[in-house]
């Protein structure tokens, strides 16, 4: 299949970083062109991240073309043929063409070549399998085109063959198809990725957790992932049940209140009920501690915040603070079948907007002062203090905080 499209809004192609690269490996009988991401980006319109290039010359001769170009030339994955050229801060990883000599697994041989073709056949997906060259020239030899123009993911090759050389691709089979695809999965992708599924169970936490977070934010994350569940694909990768109907709620909820797609705030929607939940999935995706303690703070008792008077819901705030407030209410209101419209969830969540919560005003001092000493009776009389403060709905007038101070220092005392 040979080129049938013109690039005509890619004008990195012509001037800055890039076009420097490109102009600097295509001279003296190489040839190098932009592949996979970028090009299917810029045909669909998208905003365009990393610049790949491929490009038949062998990496020492990237090295001391860019060398003498007075480039910095990182070597990445030069075993693989894979350097980074930084140009103005940006990086460019530039790959020699390839061709695999023997397939098992992620351990593929793979000898460096000059065929454009061979190279495309061995990427994942049609849409991720183009090129264009610095003229603006795509070329397609496994039918991206079409299948951009068809918002379709399908895999290149036999989709179990493919899938057998990196598990991985099961996951990015969906999450490709949730950033770019529309409609109903490629059904022999689908059934391939069903046959495969086994397979996940040996890929790595850290290669799971990035595609899974990826998936969580892609537009049509809900369709994707309801399609994962009803293949039988979550228990491998959570370990547990998982509810595509709050899932999709939450996604609804989020829209509906101009709030961005958070992948934990769904992970948490789609995969946590309780906190041991939490601890289990952040324990399979290997997740930050940050990302572990939001999904932990939003399995805690989310229940209870359905209902909530004006007066409870100022105490939760305070208490969790607004972000893990936010998560935990979205999650409580994804679970409870109210619509994106109601009312009084918008409410609720509308609060941190609407209010801010007081801090705390007594102090040890004026504990140290009514005769409490240094120790765990001052903390322990604190606590107290701050929970009477709560309920009388965050007094902030002197005479009010004497009054729970003293009340606060007689529970105390008065304790056998």
């Amino acid at each position: 299949m040979t080129s049938a499209r013109r690039l005509d809004n890619a004008p990195w192609l012509k001037t800055g970083p890039a076009a420097r690269v490109l102009k600097l490996l295509n001279t003296d009988g190489e040839e190098a062109r932009v592949v996979g991401g970028a090009v299917r980006n810029a045909l669909l319109d998208l905003p365009i991240g990393d610049v790949d290039i491929a490009t038949t010359a062998l990496p020492e001769e990237v090295a001391r073309r860019a060398k003498a170009a007075g480039i910095k030339c990182v070597p990445t994955g030069i075993e693989h043929g894979t350097v980074t050229l930084v140009v103005d801060a940006k990086p460019f990883e530039v790959t020699t063409l390839r061709e695999d000599t023997e397939t098992f697994g992620r351990k593929a041989k793979v000898a460096f070549g000059r065929d454009w073709v061979r190279d495309a056949e061995r990427r994942d997906f049609t849409v991720n399998g183009l090129s264009v060259d610095p003229e603006g020239n795509v070329h397609d030899y496994v039918g991206g085109l079409d299948d951009i123009a068809a918002r379709r993911v399908r895999f290149i090759g036999e989709p179990e063959k493919r899938i057998a050389e990196d598990y991985l691709r099961i996951l990015r089979f969906f999450r490709i198809h949730a950033a770019y695809g529309a409609g109903e999965p490629d059904s022999a992708g689908y059934l391939a990725c069903i046959g495969g599924r086994a397979g996940l169970i040996g890929l790595s936490a850290e290669r799971i957790r990035l595609e899974i977070l990826k998936l969580m934010v892609a537009d049509g994350a809900a369709g994707s992932v309801t399609a994962m569940v009803e293949g039988g694909l979550s228990l491998p990768i959570f370990g547990g049940v998982a509810y595509t109907g709050p899932f999709a709620a939450l996604i609804g909820i989020e829209q509906a209140l101009g709030l961005s797609p958070d992948p934990i705030r769904r992970l948490g929607a789609l995969a946590v009920a309780v906190t041991e939940d939490a601890r289990r999935v952040a324990s399979r995706l290997r997740l930050t501690n940050a990302e572990t303690k939001a999904l932990d703070s939003m399995g805690h008792r989310w229940w209870r915040l359905g209902g909530m008077d004006e007066a409870r819901a100022r105490r939760r705030l305070y208490r969790l603070g607004e972000e893990r407030y936010r998560d935990r209410l979205l999650l409580a209101w994804a679970r409870s079948g109210a619509r994106s419209e109601d009312t009084s969830w918008r409410e609720l969540a509308s609060l941190p907007a609407r209010w801010t919560a007081p801090k705390f005003p007594l102090r040890a001092a004026d504990f140290l002062a009514r005769g409490i000493a240094q120790g765990p009776e001052l903390g322990q009389v604190l606590a107290l203090a701050e929970d009477a403060w709560l309920a009388a709905e965050f007094p902030l007038d002197q005479a009010a905080l004497d009054t729970i101070a003293d009340q606060a220092v007689a529970r105390l005392t008065s304790k056998p």
